[in-house]
This record gives C-alpha cells, sequence and structure tokens, in this order.
C-alpha cells in the first residue's frame, strides 16, 4: 500500500477521560476549547474533533449547548476547519463487579439516538460512531455500542446527511462497520479511525494495525492513532500504510518525558513529521475533497 502524500491531520482537542486534573494545558470552557480549535488548525490540522465538557467540574458532558457554543466561537473568528464532533457520549456503563444488575457512579448510558441531539442541531461535517462495545481500561467499566444502536444510530446520520467517522476499536468492530455499509446505512466513502492501545481494544501494535487496514473496505479513507508515548510514532506508521493521523491531548499529553504538550504543539510535531517523510500537509479543502465532504456555512 502506497505512502499517504496528502496527510489529513486531525486534532483531538480535550476527549472525556479524567485528563484535566492532569495538564493545565486540556481545554475544559466552550471558550477553551474553540480556542485551542483555532490553534490547532493555525498549526496545520485540518479537522478538529470536539468533545465537551462542564465548565465548572471539568467532567464529560453531552450537553448540545455546549456544542453549539463552541463551534459558534470557532466560526466567528472566520477559521476554517472542519469540524467533527463526538457522538459516542451516552456509552459508558460502570457495574458493581459482585452486582452486575447495579449501575455505579460514571455510568451515562442512553440509546443510540440520544447521543445525536447535538448533531441534529449543529449538522456537523463530521460525527462519530463508535462500532461496538468494549471493556475500556481495568475496573468494571464497559463502552455499550449493541448492533441495534449502532444501526439506529447509522441510519439517522445518514438521514441528516452528516458523515459518520467509524471509530473501530478492534476487529470485530471492523467487521460490524463493513456489516453497516452492506446493509445500506453507510455513505461512500466510508470515512474509519483505527483507535489503537486503549485498553482492552486492539494494542497498538504495527502488525495489528496492518490486519486492520488490511479488512478495510474498498475505497475506504481512514486515519489510525496510538495513546500516550506511541502518538507520535504512529503519526508516521499510519502514513507509511496509506492513512491519515490523529494527535491532541484526548489522546496524549506529552512532546516528550516531563515536557506537557499543547494541542497547537502537538499538531506541530505532527506536521514535522509529516513533511519529514516526504509527505505533505492537507489543507481543509483538501480534506473535504478526500473524506467526501460538503463546504458548511
Amino acid at each position: 500500500m502506497p505512502m499517504t502524500e496528502n496527510v489529513i491531520i486531525t486534532c483531538a482537542l480535550t476527549g472525556a477521560g479524567d485528563t484535566v486534573r492532569k495538564s493545565p494545558h486540556v481545554p475544559v470552557t466552550p471558550e477553551q476549547i474553540a480556542r485551542n480549535a483555532v490553534e490547532a488548525a493555525a498549526a496545520g490540522a485540518a479537522v478538529v474533533h470536539i468533545h465537551v465538557r462542564d465548565p465548572e467540574t471539568g467532567d464529560p458532558s453531552r450537553d448540545p449547548k455546549l456544542y453549539r457554543e463552541v463551534v459558534e466561537r470557532i466560526k466567528e473568528t472566520g477559521t476554517d476547519v472542519v469540524i467533527n464532533l463526538t457522538a459516542g457520549m451516552g456509552g459508558d456503563l460502570v457495574i458493581d463487579p459482585d452486582d452486575p444488575l447495579t449501575h455505579l457512579p460514571g455510568t451515562d448510558l442512553v440509546g443510540g439516538l440520544e447521543r445525536l441531539p447535538h448533531v441534529e442541531d449543529l449538522l456537523p461535517d463530521i460525527c462519530t460512531l463508535d462500532c461496538g462495545s468494549l471493556n475500556f481500561g481495568d475496573g468494571s467499566n464497559l463502552y455499550v455500542s449493541t448492533p441495534d444502536m449502532l444501526r439506529a444510530g447509522a441510519r439517522r446520520i445518514q438521514e441528516l446527511g452528516v458523515r459518520p467517522e467509524l471509530e473501530i476499536f478492534d476487529t470485530g468492530q471492523l467487521w460490524f462497520a463493513k456489516q453497516l455499509l452492506a446493509e445500506g446505512l453507510l455513505d461512500a466513502p466510508t470515512v474509519f479511525q483505527l483507535c489503537m492501545g486503549v485498553p482492552w481494544g486492539a494494542p497498538a501494535d504495527p502488525e495489528v494495525l496492518q490486519s486492520m487496514v488490511n479488512m478495510l473496505p474498498d475505497g475506504a479513507r481512514w486515519a489510525s492513532f496510538a495513546l500516550g508515548r506511541m502518538q507520535m510514532p504512529w503519526v508516521a506508521q499510519s502514513i507509511l500504510l496509506g492513512g491519515h493521523v490523529r494527535v491532541g491531548l484526548e489522546d496524549n499529553l506529552y512532546l516528550g518525558k516531563g515536557n506537557k504538550a499543547t494541542n497547537a504543539q502537538l499538531v506541530e510535531r505532527a506536521v514535522t513529521l509529516t513533511e519529514s517523510i516526504g509527505a505533505r500537509v492537507a489543507t481543509p479543502d483538501e480534506a473535504r475533497a478526500t473524506l467526501g465532504l460538503k463546504k458548511r456555512k
């Protein structure tokens, strides 16, 4: 598979993990998240992937008003960047291991359609669709996304005319995403994000990534990322296998040992890596052309 020539860099700005207390650079308020988006775009990101957080606590949120404020703040600056909103929130189930029918604090579990109000409201360029359930880290935290939920969500996203980014955390999820395509619930070109190193999904192993790339449907557009110290090596790994890349504070807090990064710095490092191996960084318009997106107002 040839190396990617025109590399789309996505910056995942804040995520939903417990990172706010680990770095002062993780954006929390809508103003901070929007400012980080603008700075990431200026550094070379063609796409920004957006979660929102409770401005008071820093905890993850599904509040459509917060998403609207972030998107409006980005647009008010005139920044040209592709907007990718998460639709993965609402899948967290924390169970009592001794009484599995009891839900513990941290549970935020709703149906597939209830994860989409902000997508229906804002009609972003892209929204994510997390393509299966997963033991999410140690303990008793499960991410729940059943086939019925996924079919309902994919159908609604298709009706809205939004491009789903298919979040793949293991090979079975990729298998099911291809089933959604076979059932006509996804439109071409399909867009995949191969998520590596998330315990206990697919490990950040180049051979596993190659296997997943080999499973992709014909004509698929794809990117991949890995967590923590593997984030930057994965930039090169993805490009060399023909994919695009994702960096950002959702997945990694450091430029190097003890050196806490900003989103813009992580994008700058990804730009340097991309160009140093002979590829170039795609503009937002080039990203739209590659991903089959129409430029929205």
